[in-house]
């Protein structure tokens, strides 16, 4: 009598290679996926291009995310061929559809998912610190001794004054102008010194790629390099209090002649009140405008009549 439990070997289905199915379908979807953000996605990423930090800040999120979503595609593409092959027995079977001692485990693609994730994370540390260091500290402030510097050897100084609740700006190169406006030539190095009047703000200028913290008594440096004219959105990116939403101003990178015009004219429409200013410092002392807040105690008179920063107090005097 024979068994008809046991089918013949000539019906008997072979079980499909399914990592080599699924490395297929991953290699596929992984390069148009990484092909079509890269093309369509890429370019339109922020901060944009419009300094030498921002570029190269787009260029970081752009890598990240080339690396990272071939990464994320072998997670869809497993999970989905696992619903649509392994998705269990008929309808109406009383046994669930077990996997076997080969479904517990797999050595060699455990021993590959580790060595791959690590690669990756190795690789994006080196790259990282790569792009921290060749892009003159990547448009975060140095402190007053910045390690990593531009290749320009005379960058364009611009100080950038915070305090409760506004952004000014110092030129000295033309005067020690100071203005509300944040205006800079194209193609051109620029070096930040960030400073404040009062308690700890951030410069972070949007479209500049540059944020550097604003500490009172610290000149702190930040440096990038104009590629393109266009818009600046500058923001206070550190609680400041009761109006750190509203601090906030704008600027503009504009070419070169336009730039030394409006200097020109701005410092000699200024010249009035620049003389009133203190002379120009990487840091000034506020106390004679109350803005100290028990920073810069004297004792004497915390909050003085002239309402200029750096004046002298009158216990100096």
């Amino acid at each position: 009598m024979s068994d008809t439990s046991v089918r013949p070997s000539s019906t008997l289905r072979r079980e499909p290679r399914h990592f080599r199915r699924l490395l297929a379908i991953w290699f596929v979807v992984s390069v148009v996926g990484d092909v079509l953000f890269y093309t369509l996605v890429g370019p339109h990423v922020p901060p944009g291009t419009e300094t030498s930090t921002a570029a190269h800040q787009q260029l970081d999120f752009n890598v990240l995310f080339v690396v990272a979503l071939p990464v994320v595609f072998a997670i869809w593409v497993y999970l989905i061929y696992a619903l649509v092959v392994w998705k269990g027995g008929e309808v109406g079977e009383t046994e669930p559809l077990m996997g076997g001692a080969a479904a517990r485990t797999h050595l060699r693609i455990q021993l590959w998912w580790i060595m791959g994730t690590t690669a990756i994370v190795l690789g994006l540390f080196v790259f990282g610190t790569v792009e921290l260091v060749l892009p003159a500290g990547a448009g975060g402030g140095e402190g007053p001794n910045p390690i990593w510097t531009p290749k320009s050897k005379n960058p364009l100084q611009v100080q950038v004054i915070a305090q409760q609740w506004k952004f000014t700006y110092r030129y000295p190169a033309y005067g020690g102008m100071e203005t509300d406006q944040l205006v800079l030539p194209n193609n051109t190095a620029i070096a930040f010194h960030v400073t404040s009047l009062d308690v700890i703000h951030s410069f972070w200028a949007y479209q500049l790629g540059v944020k550097a913290d604003a500490n009172p008594d610290q000149d702190n440096v930040a440096f990038t390099t104009t590629n393109e004219v266009g818009a600046i959105t500058v923001r206070c990116s550190e609680l400041c209090g009761l109006w750190h939403g509203a601090m906030f101003n704008y600027g503009k990178v504009v070419p070169k002649a336009q730039f030394a015009t409006w200097a020109q004219q701005t410092e000699a429409q200024l010249a009035p009140v620049t003389k009133l200013l203190p002379p120009f410092s990487y840091t000034y002392n506020p106390d004679a405008n109350g803005a100290d807040g028990g920073y810069y105690p004297d004792n004497v008179d915390p909050y003085s009549k002239p309402e200029i920063y750096g004046a002298e107090s009158k216990k100096a005097q």
